[in-house]
């Protein structure tokens, strides 16, 4: 059989390309068999993958619109409480510069009171010392006068009682006359010194 097959003339022209009638039906066969066992088996897994893979990236997409939302939400609050810190902020600024201000002004009225304090203790040292300086003078020019007196007069002023008594009026006349008065008021005193010596 198989040398008839050979024996049988080639095909020629376009038949060459033609397939045998048992090639086509054994073609029809397996791919009725390989379309069957796709259909049945591999195209339910391959629908089942693309709707899996399609819900993911819904699920996906519908996370990332929660997410978003979420981080929406978040800068709003970031943003409310960042407005409030700088709000509390240019409080504390506001409160800081009144107490600073209420410092200076306690430290300057604290500084002036100190200043006055001290003015008055330096002018009440002054006012003694000067006291105790007219006091001290005083007691010069009543010993130079007497001894003045006592040499104008040639004899000694040992009367305690006179001579405080001539010191003191000298000394009277001495504040109220002006300084260009002072020198006629000396030898006034002298002259008195005389007359009492005399007497």
């Amino acid at each position: 059989m198989n040398g008839q097959i050979l024996a049988a003339d080639p095909p020629s022209g376009i038949g060459v390309f033609i397939p045998a009638d048992y090639d086509i039906i054994w073609s029809l066969v397996v791919t009725v068999v390989i379309a069957f066992f796709v259909m049945k088996y591999l195209m339910p897994k391959m629908t089942a993958l693309l709707d899996e893979r399609s819900a993911k990236i819904e699920g996906g997409l519908e996370h990332a619109a929660k997410v978003q939302a979420e981080a929406d939400a978040a800068k709003a609050t970031q943003e409310a409480e960042l407005v409030a810190a700088r709000q509390e902020a240019g409080r504390i600024r506001e409160g800081a510069h009144g107490e600073g201000a209420q410092i200076v002004a306690e430290a300057r009225t604290k500084a002036q009171a100190e200043a006055q304090r001290i003015l008055e203790a330096a002018q009440r040292q002054i006012e003694a010392e000067r006291t105790a300086a007219v006091v001290s003078l005083r007691s010069d020019i009543g010993s130079l006068a007497t001894d003045l007196a006592s040499r104008i007069v040639g004899e000694s002023l040992t009367d305690d009682a006179r001579q405080s008594r001539l010191i003191d009026r000298f000394l009277d006349e001495l504040d109220e006359t002006t300084p260009a008065e002072a020198g006629a008021s000396v030898l006034a005193a002298d002259s008195a010194a005389t007359d009492s010596q005399e007497k």
